[in-house]
Formats: C-alpha cells, sequence, structure tokens
C-alpha cells in the first residue's frame, strides 16, 4: 500500500508518522511518500520520520520528493496537509482583520476567506494531477478551511473526505474524564468544519447512555475553561462546543486580546524553529513533546482511522468526517459539507441521521453555510464583487463598511495568490 502526503515537511508530519508507525495492524504501509517544496524542512522531518519507523520496527519505505506528480504516482491514497503561504500569509489573515475590528483567525472570518481564496486552486491543480496519476486514490484532507477545500474536492468530481482533529479531541477528553477507552465513547458531533456541538456523549455506541449531563454538572467548569467561554454559558446550552465556536459567542473580547499580543501565527512560527532544530538531531526518534503545543493532537490517530476505513474497510464503521450532507440537516442543499457522524468504508462516507437541530444552532449554521457557498465561488471564479459579497454574508462581519474595508485589504495582502486580480 502507497500512501503519499502532499506538505510532507510540515512540522505537524512527525505526529502524524508516529501514528502511521503504531498502527500498522489496520492500516499496513509498503511505501511512504512526503511531497514538499521546501527541501531543507522535507530533509529535517524526512529524516525523523525514517527513525521514528526504524525505532517502531515499521517495515515501511520513507521517500521524499519535490516532485508532485511522481510522488502520488500509483498511491492508494493522497493526504493534503498544506499551508498555502506559509506562517507569513497566516499571520497577515490573522492581523489585518482586526484593523477593521473583526477577528483574526486564519479559518472563519475574513482571514478564513483569504485562506480559502489562496488554497481552493491548488488544491483543485493537485487533485486533479493526482486524477490523473492515480484515479483510484482516495484524498484525504486536513487542509484548512476544511468544509470548503473538500466541498471544491467533491464537487469537481474527486474521491475526498475532509478531516479534523476537533471531534477526536473531544472524544480523547471525555475518555480520560469518564475513565473507559476512547472507542467506548460515541459523540453526538454535529454542524460544520470548525462549528460544531458536542450534543451528547454517549457510552458504547448510539443508543448507549447520555454521559454528556454528567460530564457537564462535575467537570462543566474545566470543560469551559478549556474553551475560554463562561461556565453559565454550557450550563444554559447544554452542550459543549467547539472552541471555534468563541469567535462568535464571545467575538468582541476575542478581537480585544488579540489587539494585546503576538498572532498565533508568530508563536508559530518561533515554535517551527525550534521544532525543526530538534528535528535535525539524528538522536531523536520519536515525536518531541513540543510538538503537542502546536496543534492537531490526535490528527494521527483519526488519519490512520480513516484512511484504513476507505483503503481496507479496517478502521471504525462510524466516523466523524466532512462530506456531502445529503439530507442529513434538511434545512442544507445535500451539496453542503457537513461534519457530523458517518458510516465509513471504501465506497466512501455516509452521514448518519440525526436529530433535528435546535434554531439556536440551525441559524448559525445555515448563516455561515450561505457565507461557504459565496467564499467558495468567490474561489473559483475571482472578482472583488464575490470577495464582497461573501465578507458580508459572514456572521462575524455582516456590515457594509467592514465588508467593504476587509475586501480591499484582504485583496492587497494576497496579491501574489490571486490570479484573477
Amino acid at each position: 500500500m502507497k500512501l503519499a502526503v502532499v506538505g510532507g515537511g510540515s512540522t505537524y508530519t512527525p505526529e502524524l508518522i508516529d501514528g502511521f508507525a503504531r498502527l500498522t495492524d489496520i492500516l499496513p504501509i509498503g511505501e511512504l511518500v512526503l511531497i514538499d517544496p521546501a527541501a531543507d524542512r522535507l530533509d529535517l522531518v524526512g529524516g525523523l520520520a525514517r527513525r521514528i519507523f526504524a525505532k517502531q520496527g515499521h517495515p515501511g519505505r520513507i521517500t521524499t520528493t519535490a516532485d508532485l506528480d511522481a510522488g502520488v504516482a500509483d498511491a492508494d491514497a493522497v493526504l493534503l496537509q498544506l499551508r498555502v503561504g506559509g506562517q507569513a500569509a497566516r499571520n497577515e489573515d490573522e492581523t489585518w482583520p482586526l484593523e477593521c475590528g473583526c477577528v483574526g483567525q486564519e479559518t472563519t472570518g475574513a482571514g478564513g476567506l483569504a485562506k480559502a481564496l489562496r488554497t481552493v486552486p491548488v488544491v483543485l491543480d493537485i487533485a486533479e494531477r493526482v486524477r490523473r496519476t492515480s484515479p483510484d486514490a482516495w484524498i484525504i484532507d486536513f487542509t484548512n478551511p476544511v468544509g470548503i477545500v473538500t466541498r471544491a474536492l467533491l464537487q469537481a468530481g474527486h474521491k475526498a473526505v475532509g478531516l479534523c482533529n476537533v471531534a477526536i479531541g473531544f472524544q480523547r477528553r471525555f475518555a480520560k474524564l469518564l475513565n473507559v477507552a476512547p472507542s467506548e465513547v460515541y459523540l453526538e458531533h454535529v454542524g460544520l468544519n470548525h462549528l460544531t456541538w458536542e450534543r451528547g456523549v454517549r457510552l458504547g455506541g448510539p443508543g448507549g447512555t447520555d454521559m454528556l449531563p454528567e460530564l457537564l454538572a462535575e467537570h462543566g467548569d474545566a470543560l469551559a475553561a478549556d474553551l475560554r467561554l463562561p461556565p453559565v454559558l454550557l450550563e444554559r446550552l447544554g452542550v459543549v462546543p467547539s472552541y471555534y465556536l468563541r469567535y462568535f459567542y464571545a467575538h468582541d473580547e476575542v478581537v480585544r486580546e488579540l489587539g494585546t499580543k503576538p498572532s498565533r501565527a508568530a508563536e508559530v512560527a518561533e515554535m517551527e524553529k525550534q521544532l525543526l532544530a530538534m528535528y535535525g538531531d539524528p538522536a531523536l526518534d520519536e515525536k518531541p513533546e513540543l510538538l503537542s503545543k502546536r496543534g492537531g493532537a490526535f490528527y494521527s490517530e483519526a488519519a490512520v482511522d480513516l484512511a484504513a476505513s476507505l483503503l481496507r474497510g479496517g478502521g471504525s464503521p462510524v466516523q466523524v468526517v466532512n462530506t456531502y450532507n445529503n439530507g442529513t440537516l434538511p434545512f442544507l442543499a445535500d451539496d453542503a459539507v457537513i461534519e457530523v457522524q458517518a458510516r465509513v468504508g471504501t465506497s466512501g462516507a455516509e452521514p448518519l441521521a440525526v436529530p433535528a437541530l435546535d434554531p439556536l444552532y440551525a441559524g448559525l449554521v445555515a448563516d455561515v453555510t450561505a457565507y461557504e457557498d459565496l467564499a467558495l465561488d468567490a474561489a473559483l471564479r475571482g472578482g472583488r464583487d464575490r470577495v464582497f459579497k461573501a465578507l458580508l454574508a459572514h456572521p462575524l462581519i455582516g456590515q457594509f463598511e467592514y465588508a467593504e474595508a476587509l475586501t480591499d485589504k484582504l485583496i492587497a495582502h494576497n496579491r501574489e495568490h490571486l490570479a484573477w486580480v
């Protein structure tokens, strides 16, 4: 079995390699190709990846290349984890929206739109090249904004499933609090990528006992602290929102905070320098502890599980993924991409039925889906007017004055990445 990772020079990659090395029973890999144009980073990451495999006794071969077409040729699955423009572009996404009093973040709001505009054309080009060399390969997308990117892939006819680590992070956290194995925890996880709520935490599967009321009663303060939201909000809602909901539920507070400290991109860029220095140590043969602060916790386990199900039917039969709605949320179009529990196998992902969404959540999901419709249109066809409409539709912006100013800022900061400018 051959897997290819586009963006293999990412500092995230050793997290992924660790999962591949440990979980050979469900995903036996003969060849793993790390693909990245940044040769210096790729050499460091590739060296550490080989040492991790060697330490775990993994028989697979790890190769590195800057040649995308050669790297994905004859692959069974291709994982996308790229960042167009790198941390420098991310830093801009997180700063210029603040000039208009709007949140600066890489996956939502104006910054999220900028990333989508840069990313969608690049990903679609990669996917077309995968289709030419490996027409049967599955594409697993971890590239943000996952919902928009996955929708672009699916609408272009690619065999694609989107993946995020938010759900598996909650699953692991709840399992620890309940003192059970993660496999015993079934989440009633619903929404869009980076706009989700845990409406139930059931033991043993969909029909099991819902432990969410107990978790909120006994650990609500700690959960709220992790999300940086008031405990009373979780108490009133009776659900656990994704930490990305803080940008909606406490927008102005977040904007004030972001204006008083370095951007997350600046923090990550410094962390990456340290990580790459560690990766260059020939004695290092495991992922360093510092990587846990980089983000993407449990990404490897989620990716292995998903790839195993898509390629061999050997992973968990039900997983949280990003895929077409297909009537699951009846107030959205079938071709909207949602993030829910789905039955996953070699034929793809089929969302499971979910109880009706309360208007409090359905309204926000519908609003953000409308924004994503417009964002994808802008990413595919370009044009200032399309960018403006997407910004005006976003719930975190929504005012003419802000949308107008943010449109000009977005274009000015992304000229080199937008072919239509």
